[in-house]
């Protein structure tokens, strides 16, 4: 259920819950920014439950201030019961980033390493991503991982990908698209937009790289 807008028109910062996880974990979304801005962007702080790197970035973001003429959606932790055990998959031992509808197929057997669950959209957790991105629609999109220590070339506009690589001092490699990535099925389902991965160093990140990326997707976000 989405909340109502509390801050003074035309910004908002509000929390919005989402649903919960398999074990009930709630999960948030927060919005900072103008609603009626078209600039809309999604970042999405963790996704697999042993990389939680991203948290920071996105927990940074969402106490932040807008950013003037576009529209912040973030969420912090996808997979909180997969951080709370310190596993890649949800409760459900599904690989969430093989779980999405793009390309999906069984990838298995359940607990291994990649398992994309018994069919695509089988988790709460992907399911409530998916109506959160068809609900906003965003013009861009970040989802962050660990431990390559790169920006993926991800499969839509190159330019932003390469921007955002040197505005955070990483390189852009092309990595292995995998079937039923929630990249892979944003970029097709929303044409014109950019859904694109980072891979974070492995580890926790430090206040100055946090305050960089933090910069960076305001950067990105600022239109013009």
């Amino acid at each position: 259920m989405f909340a109502t807008p509390i801050p003074a028109a035309p910004y908002v910062h509000r929390a919005v819950m989402l649903g919960h996880s398999v074990q009930g974990r709630p999960i948030w979304a927060f919005e900072v920014g103008d609603p009626r801005s078209r600039r809309r962007i999604l970042v999405v702080g963790c996704i697999h439950g042993n990389e939680p790197a991203g948290v920071a970035i996105a927990d940074a973001l969402a106490r932040g201030r807008a950013v003037a003429g576009a529209d912040l959606w973030i969420v912090p932790d996808l997979n909180p019961d997969g951080v709370a055990a310190d596993t890649r998959q949800n409760a459900d031992h599904v690989d969430l980033n093989r779980n999405f509808p793009w390309q999906w197929r069984p990838l298995g057997p359940p607990g291994s390493t990649f398992y994309s669950g018994p069919r695509a959209l089988s988790e709460p957790e992907s399911r409530l991503a998916q109506r959160l991105v068809l609900r906003v629609r965003p013009q861009v999109s970040i989802w962050f991982h660990q431990h390559l220590d790169a920006v993926d070339e991800s499969g839509g506009a190159v330019r932003i990908e390469r921007r955002f690589a040197s505005l955070v001092h990483m390189p852009l490699r092309r990595l292995t698209r995998y079937p039923g990535s929630a990249t892979g099925w944003e970029n097709r389902t929303l044409p014109g937009t950019t859904s694109f991965v980072v891979e974070l160093p492995a580890g926790r990140l430090s206040n100055k790289r946090v305050a960089i990326f933090t910069r960076a997707i305001r950067s990105l976000a600022a239109p013009g």
